[in-house]
């Protein structure tokens, strides 16, 4: 991957990021609010249970919220959207803010153009499907709650969803990362390293594979989104060449159940 100066036309990606990274990461039960997109799947995946905040189409954002909250009650969950930002309406964090909505953590979306002449590297395998050295490399990486969840979910995948596995010399896999191809952009997701196999380049190699996976099927830059105060991650990807070109949070709300 190139690592000259951040090419400052990406962020006029982020629009179509955004929208890939939700059809990328599809919730198990999904309601259309208004043009947003009310998502729930249990588990600990916050995109997976948080409302996708493009694309407001309605007339009335109080009406909206309310009736995000009331399917989160109706299903015994807390509501929760995400802003990102790019949502609409621009001022909908400071409304959510107002009905006395906690802020998250902050979150990164990192984007990077992708070089042509990238080639698989040795040592890593592709795969349509999740195989079950991939699947243990990146369950490992995941609280309990979501890897309860995030099998249902890889079964919802796009069709071109591509799994890619950094194995060791004894062919075990190592590192696990997963692409999906949305237009002009390929996603880089369920980044993960068995705890015992960390820094020995496993994680490099999977960007590597998706980089050139992503390369053959012609689109021009590839997008990942991390936890900001995961300075490690954030920093790996740096050094591949990423930078941020948006940030995300979210605002959650626990609500009292009405009796019935």
């Amino acid at each position: 991957m190139k690592t000259s100066t951040p090419d400052k036309s990406l962020k006029s990606l982020l629009p179509a990021i955004e929208a890939a990274a939700v059809r990328g990461w599809p919730a198990l039960t999904t309601v259309a609010v208004q043009g947003w997109l009310w998502r729930h799947s249990s588990g600990g995946s916050v995109r997976a249970n948080s409302v996708a905040t493009t694309g407001f189409t309605g007339h009335d954002i109080d009406a909206a919220i309310d009736q995000v909250e009331a399917l989160a009650r109706q299903h015994g969950a807390p509501a929760c959207f995400t802003i990102s930002d790019v949502s609409v309406p621009a001022d909908l964090d400071a409304r959510l803010d107002a009905r006395g909505y906690t802020r998250g953590h902050d979150h990164v979306t990192m984007a990077n153009r992708i070089d042509t002449e990238a080639s698989m590297p040795e040592g890593t395998t592709a795969s349509a499907h999740p195989t079950p050295g991939w699947l243990t490399a990146y369950l490992s990486g995941l609280s309990e709650d979501r890897r309860a969840t995030a099998p249902h979910i890889l079964a919802r995948l796009p069709a071109n969803a591509v799994y890619i596995a950094a194995t060791c010399r004894d062919g075990r896999t190592i590192s696990s990362g997963l692409s999906i191809g949305d237009g002009d952009v390929a996603s880089v997701q369920c980044m993960a390293t068995l705890p015992e196999a960390r820094r020995q380049g496993g994680a490099g190699r999977v960007l590597q594979a998706i980089e050139a996976i992503a390369a053959k099927a012609g689109h021009t830059a590839l997008y990942l989104q991390a936890d900001g105060g995961n300075a490690n991650a954030v920093a790996l990807y740096q050094r591949a060449g990423f930078s941020v070109i948006g940030h995300y949070h979210t605002r959650t709300k626990q609500l009292a159940q009405r009796l019935q």
